[in-house]
């Protein structure tokens, strides 16, 4: 079931029953017109990157190293990853690349920036509120435990 179906530019969006927004893709024949879910739903590594340019313009080691730091090394974007990532995130219209910032590095050779679209802000929100209702349950239930001081 789905809640709420909208177009934008990287394509057609669903609301799931859970809060998910997922990507749709249409298939006809001649009798019917299908939405279906696609298999392209926000990796854990597209919500990472987009936070790191919710700052922001970014070059690509700076992504990586923000997202090391920020998740205390859980997640690593090895290059393959994290281009394969900019470039799927562009395809889809959530980033684009942007001239460099006057105060960045030119060190290097020409580094390639990027910043997150309206689009991109819409779907790293949509995440955030998803897992924050998931974060209020494991607090309604305990699971978390005490709250550590810093």
């Amino acid at each position: 079931m789905i809640y709420k179906l909208e177009e934008s530019a990287s394509g057609l969006w669903g609301l799931t029953p859970t809060g998910l927004i997922v990507p749709f893709d249409i298939y006809t024949n001649p009798y019917n017109v299908y939405l279906m879910p696609n298999d392209d739903a926000l990796k854990p590594q597209w919500f990472q990157i987009l936070l790191a340019l919710a700052g922001g313009a970014l070059h690509g080691t700076a992504i990586m190293e923000e997202v090391l730091e920020r998740t205390d090394g859980d997640m690593k974007l090895w290059p393959a990853t994290l281009y394969g990532s900019l470039r799927d995130l562009e395809e889809r219209g959530w980033i684009r690349e942007t001239a460099a910032p006057e105060d960045g590095p030119g060190e290097g050779g020409r580094r390639r920036f990027y910043e997150v679209t309206q689009d991109g802000r819409e779907v790293l929100a949509a995440e955030a509120a998803r897992l924050a209702r998931y974060l209020e349950v494991a607090r309604d239930r305990d699971v978390l435990g005490p709250a550590r001081s810093g």
